[in-house]
């Protein structure tokens, strides 16, 4: 009978693990910052800030984008307003717009469609104005 000597295999060192975890990050960066010219994307991300169109914002009025968290306003003829739709008060989505007036269903509050300040309490802070922009007939979250 030969006796041959059992040696357990030997586990890869730190220094190859290391290596090996530094080069795996390195490909998925190098791929994620690819130079590839990839415009459908940035079409995909234009085309879900848009909004609306013009004519759907009545003047003096405005309307509640729900999924977007925003209420879109027209003031005065062709002037565009943005506020969030997060009522100040205690967070609640503001619900109603009717003569000039947003409102939030919870506790009553009242906001100008003209700056989003407050005409009626309980809130005291005005709807945080959001970033839009009017291009031709179209409104988009900018």
């Amino acid at each position: 009978m030969a006796s041959e000597s059992i040696h357990p295999a030997s586990a890869p060192s730190r220094r190859v693990v290391v290596a090996a975890v530094g080069a795996a990050g390195l490909a998925l960066t190098l791929n994620a910052c690819g130079s590839e010219d990839d415009s459908s994307s940035s079409d995909a991300a234009a085309a879900d800030s848009v909004l609306g169109k013009t004519s759907d914002i009545p003047e003096g009025g405005g309307k509640i984008f729900k999924d977007s968290g925003v209420v879109v306003t027209q003031p005065t003829a062709g002037e565009f307003k943005a506020f969030s739709s997060k009522c100040t008060h205690q967070g609640c989505a503001v619900t109603g717009i009717t003569n000039g007036v947003i409102t939030c269903p919870c506790h009553k509050s009242e906001f100008s469609v003209t700056d989003g300040s407050v005409k009626k309490g309980p809130a005291t802070q005005p709807l945080p104005e959001e970033k839009i922009t009017v291009s031709g007939d179209s409104i988009s979250l900018a």
